[in-house]
């Protein structure tokens, strides 16, 4: 299996000067040999949104897969994100890929909030919103889920691809295990250590055996944040300003929770390797760099690094 690489778009409010060079960025990463972009979603601190992003990168690019890292559905109408999406699949002609997420407890909660979305069944809505999605790109006129009911849903707009764009879901408890083996195309969680990816893969494969679906049928995906950078030690304190800035939380604290590396390309393929070997296919990388300007310079470093 060839390991695919991918890069996060930077999500830090340096963008703001010339949010423009996103796109450059993304072309950027495209010349560089890199696979695919990915925006991130969330309603706490200021961003560009991330359909409308992969919307402009749609046409500056060419050959790199467009996805998100994650998408909220609960912050919008399904009915009108259903049309949003399958208009930027074909915008891009068919690179999309949709990774959906319901958000995290301590800190999603005053999203769903002023989205008028009730916290609770977050994970029944979820998977209803995407069975949902499915539907209106096939071109199904009602839809009776568990949490979401239509039953005069509007001629909506079919997707480039059958069936619509690949659906990932980012998480790792058992039952985002069990629910992406039935349900989903691909996984993308961030777990700190490849042990833990091997057994949550392994967890994916055995649900998706048990709905009757090949174990291709998943695509094993990461999401890792990296820094390369000559002296490991600074590098951590580069991660700790970073978690800080993120998400007011110490990086030893982030470090247990999700995988983050920082120092010599060495050591960062080193650590990217050990999740491969662990059954991961596609690395989509956060830059853990605090100006877009560094960002641009990790994005060369990046690409220089041997791929695992």
């Amino acid at each position: 299996m060839n390991t695919r690489l991918g890069v996060l778009l930077p999500t830090n409010q340096s963008q703001w000067n010339d949010a423009r060079r996103l796109v450059d960025f993304g072309v950027r990463a495209e010349r560089l040999g890199f696979d695919s972009l990915w925006a991130n979603d969330t309603l706490l601190g200021a961003r560009i949104e991330p359909l409308a992003m992969l919307a402009a990168l749609a046409p500056a690019t060419e050959r790199v897969t467009l996805g998100t890292a994650a998408l909220l559905p609960a912050f919008r109408r399904p009915v009108t994100t259903a049309q949003e999406l399958a208009s930027i699949d074909h915008l891009s002609a068919g690179r999309l890929v949709v990774t959906v997420g319901a958000g995290f407890p301590g800190r999603s909660e005053v999203e769903y909030a002023v989205s008028e979305v009730p916290w609770q069944r977050r994970f029944g809505r979820l998977d209803d919103t995407v069975a949902l999605w499915r539907a209106l790109w096939s071109g199904e006129r009602a839809f009776h889920g568990k949490v979401l009911r239509f039953d005069d849903l509007p001629e909506s707009t079919p997707s480039f691809r059958p069936g619509g764009p690949p659906i990932w879901l980012g998480g790792a408890s058992p039952s985002a295990l069990e629910r992406t083996g039935r349900l989903y195309d691909g996984w993308l969680p961030y777990p700190p250590d490849p042990a833990d990816y091997r057994t949550g893969l392994e967890g994916v494969r055995r649900a998706a055996a048990a709905a009757g679906r090949p174990e291709e049928a998943v695509t094993p995906a990461l999401f890792v944040t990296v820094l390369v950078i000559d002296d490991a030690e600074r590098g951590e304190k580069e991660l700790d300003a970073y978690c800080r800035a993120t998400y007011g939380l110490p990086y030893e604290t982030v470090r247990t929770i999700q995988v983050l590396v920082a120092g010599p390309a060495e050591q960062v393929t080193a650590t990217l390797a050990g999740y491969v070997a662990a059954g991961a296919g596609h690395l989509v990388c956060r830059i853990a760099a605090p100006t877009l300007d560094a960002q641009f310079e990790q994005l060369e470093l990046l690409a220089g690094i041997a791929r695992p």
